[in-house]
This record gives C-alpha cells, sequence and structure tokens, in this order.
C-alpha cells in the first residue's frame, strides 16, 4: 500500500542547491521540513495538490517536474524579475493551456503552466480568487502573548504578502495583548475601511487547566463572527497546540508558517471578495 510519493530532484552542488530553494521559495512554496546531516541536506515543499501523469506524444515539456499555477503570465514575470534563465518562452500549448519553462540551475529545468479560461467547463459557473496582492489593503492582528511564536507566524505573513505583490504602505499591524483580544480588534479593523482582510496571528498552547479551551473556543467563534458580520474575510491563523513542540513545528519548522498559510488564504479570499462573490 502506497503511504506517500515524492519527487527528489537532486543538484549536483551547493550552489545549485541553493538556486532550487530559492526558485521554489520565489514562486510560492513553503518550506515544510529541512534536514542537514554529515553526507546530504534537503529541503521538503509541500504542495495543495500532487500527482502522477504519464503521457506519450508532443506538446510535453523537456522536463518531468511540472508546476500549475493560477496564472501563468503572472508567474512568468515574477520568475523573469527574479533573473531566473527562461529557457522556453511563455506559449499557448495545444491541451489547452500556457506553459513556460525556466531554469533554475543549469540543467535543472521546471515548466510551469496555467490552463485557459476557455477549457473550464462551460456549464458549470466557476469563480475563483487570484494570488495578487497588488493594490490591497491587508491588516493583521497579532498576539503578543508567546511572542517567541507570533513573530515567527507575522514574518511567514508578511513574506507570504510581500511575494504576492502587497506593499507595505498597504500593510497594517495591529498588536494586542493575547488571543482572546484578537477578535475585537479584527472587528474594528474590519469596520475601519482600512482592510480588504484582516488575518488574525495567535499561539494557544494547553496547559493544566480548562482556560485554554474556553479561550480556543471563544476566539475562534469571535472571529468567524466578525468576518460574518462586516463582510470582510478574516484568516485564522491562531495556532491550538498541545504543547510548545506542536507551536514551534508550525511556525515555520516541520509543518510550514501558518502565518505564511494564512496569508496566503486572506489574499484568495480577498480577491475572491472583489470578484463579486462575498465571503
Amino acid at each position: 500500500m502506497i503511504k506517500s510519493i515524492y519527487y527528489v530532484r537532486l543538484a549536483k552542488d551547493e550552489k545549485a542547491f541553493q538556486a532550487l530553494r530559492r526558485f521554489f521559495e520565489e514562486v510560492g512554496l513553503d518550506p515544510a521540513e529541512n534536514w542537514e546531516g554529515r553526507h546530504n541536506q534537503g529541503v521538503l515543499f509541500r504542495t495543495p495538490q500532487a500527482g502522477i501523469e504519464i503521457g506519450m506524444g508532443g506538446d510535453f515539456p523537456a522536463t518531468d517536474l511540472i508546476l500549475e499555477v493560477a496564472d501563468a503570465n503572472s508567474a512568468y514575470e515574477v520568475v523573469k524579475a527574479r533573473g531566473f534563465k527562461i529557457s522556453e518562452e511563455i506559449s499557448d500549448r495545444r491541451f489547452g493551456g500556457r506553459m513556460f519553462v525556466v531554469e533554475p540551475a543549469p540543467g535543472q529545468p521546471v515548466a510551469i503552466f496555467s490552463y485557459l479560461p476557455e477549457r473550464r467547463p462551460q456549464h458549470i459557473p466557476t469563480c475563483e480568487g487570484s494570488l495578487d496582492a497588488k493594490g490591497m489593503r491587508l491588516g493583521l492582528v497579532v498576539s503578543r502573548f508567546n511572542s517567541f511564536i507570533t513573530e515567527r507566524l507575522l514574518e511567514g505573513a508578511l513574506d507570504a504578502l510581500r511575494r504576492c505583490g502587497a506593499g507595505d504602505e498597504d500593510l497594517t499591524i495591529v498588536r494586542v495583548p493575547g488571543a482572546f483580544e484578537i477578535p475585537a480588534a479584527a472587528r474594528s479593523l474590519a469596520e475601519s475601511g482600512r482592510a480588504d482582510a484582516v488575518i488574525c496571528l495567535g499561539c494557544l498552547i494547553r496547559g493544566d487547566t480548562s482556560h485554554y479551551d474556553h479561550i480556543a473556543t471563544e476566539v475562534t467563534r469571535g472571529i468567524g463572527q466578525s468576518a460574518q458580520e462586516t463582510g470582510i474575510p478574516h484568516a485564522y491563523g491562531v495556532l491550538t497546540c498541545e504543547n510548545l513542540e506542536q507551536a514551534i513545528d508550525r511556525a515555520g519548522l516541520k509543518t510550514g508558517n501558518k502565518g505564511f498559510e494564512a496569508a496566503m488564504a486572506a489574499i484568495e479570499m480577498a480577491s475572491l471578495k472583489k470578484s463579486g462573490v462575498r465571503s
């Protein structure tokens, strides 16, 4: 029984390894796990969806590593602006997509594509947000309690926002004492008209009493109510962990950075709202 499948791209040297790592981070993948041994090192990137594809005939790129993105044109501009080598220019393909091939390191081609809009089934109305944060006003509410964790979440969120084109002048950071105060600050920010989406970042770690359960329940309920009643998307980046190790893992170690993930969700939901679908 297969448990999981990993695609391993081997770099010939340290320079190529760092170039590949930088490329995947630049296109928006969040490193989920890193390791460094005596004879090797590696980084694991997780994706929302993965699979194995087999094919024959023409129109396949000269690589076995293919990334699907929301918009190939936007990805092309990002990759080109970062100085990566484009080995095959962007063009429409017969399979109904738009694709280009980039070489983050010599001899390490990666194909990037998106399907053309007309390829989608016409009988099913479809609306989805993009990950373009350019011009968006975004608010971040951050708890100071457990700041050694929440500051990592904030760094992850800011990283995601900037990669997606958000300008620092369009960001508002509100700091509150603890997680319990997040919903009230998030509602005030949402009602102020200064945010197209609000990102809520905090960390709760279970203790010896029932205090954790009461706070976690109220924070979750309060954030949800604020989003529903103000109509402004709220992204939930509040960690609710059994112990410190779980919190550290979710703030940038083994399981990625939940602040990064919350920021990406906020961008997509704000974009979706602008397209005419209410959150």
